[in-house]
């Protein structure tokens, strides 16, 4: 903590936490932790588990064929590992999933709107598709058009402004520059530190090492071993870029 600074609650702690895919093992006894304001990111090889444990955060793990063997996860203090999806929107989570998944046949403006579907503040509601377009005005331009003409980049933009119509505390993105072209890679980064500077919390999976190490405050670098996914490094952002592993596996070049 630097000084001068308020202490930071906690927001989310997984504590040993395991997953299986059927009888195989994805994660191994992996524990992390998210405080207000931070953004943390999760680094590492393709089967190490980062996206696993995002899945598991976010509630979406039983859909996608995994289920937790042990472990524990806490948001603000209350256990939620056995809650719906859904009801983890209520308490303040939303997923920027991998892949964009937007609606491809609806507006820009139909997949904001349907973003705030557990809401019923009508003029708040209208407030917030502004900030959307005031963060990406790319979007605004383009708010009569279906997702589908959108390019990548810009799919990408409405899949976070969807998630952040329902106001999060905690924005959970899984791998926001997969496809996108170094532009768009810049963008979306620059974007996720501004949401994070108004008070939104980010736990990043992101294969680009060097982009996510560059805005994170804290980081776990993850590998697999033969007992699946663990966490290898961590510490914070001027740790990692320091360390020699880090440095060779991930940003040599």
């Amino acid at each position: 903590m630097f000084t001068g600074e308020v202490e930071k609650k906690s927001l989310l702690n997984v504590t040993d936490l395991t997953v299986y895919y059927g009888s195989v093992k994805a994660l191994n006894n992996v524990s992390f932790y998210v405080d207000e304001g931070e953004i943390v990111a999760m680094v590492g090889p393709n089967g190490a588990g980062k996206s696993t444990a995002l899945n598991a955060v976010s509630g979406v793990l039983k859909d996608v064929g995994g289920s937790i063997k042990s472990g524990e996860i806490l948001f603000k203090d209350e256990s939620i590992k056995d809650l719906r999806t859904d009801e983890l929107v209520r308490k303040g989570m939303s997923l920027v999933p991998e892949g964009r998944r937007v609606f491809y046949t609806m507006t820009v403006l139909e997949n904001l709107e349907i973003g705030a579907y557990i809401r019923n503040d009508i003029s708040s509601i209208k407030d917030d598709i502004d900030m959307v377009f005031n963060l990406f005005p790319e979007l605004k331009d383009k708010k009569d058009k279906t997702a589908g003409t959108l390019s990548s980049g810009e799919q990408q933009m409405l899949a976070i402004g969807r998630a952040l119509m329902l106001k999060p505390m905690l924005l959970l993105a899984d791998e926001p520059s997969l496809g996108l072209s170094p532009n768009y890679v810049d963008i979306i980064f620059d974007k996720l530190v501004e949401i994070n500077k108004n008070q939104t919390s980010i736990l990043l999976v992101e294969q680009n090492a060097r982009m996510a190490l560059e805005i994170c405050h804290r980081g776990y670098i993850f590998d697999v071993g033969p007992e699946g996914g663990f966490i290898d490094v961590k510490g914070s952002r001027e740790m990692l870029i320091r360390d020699e592993k880090v440095k060779r596996l991930f940003l040599s070049g």
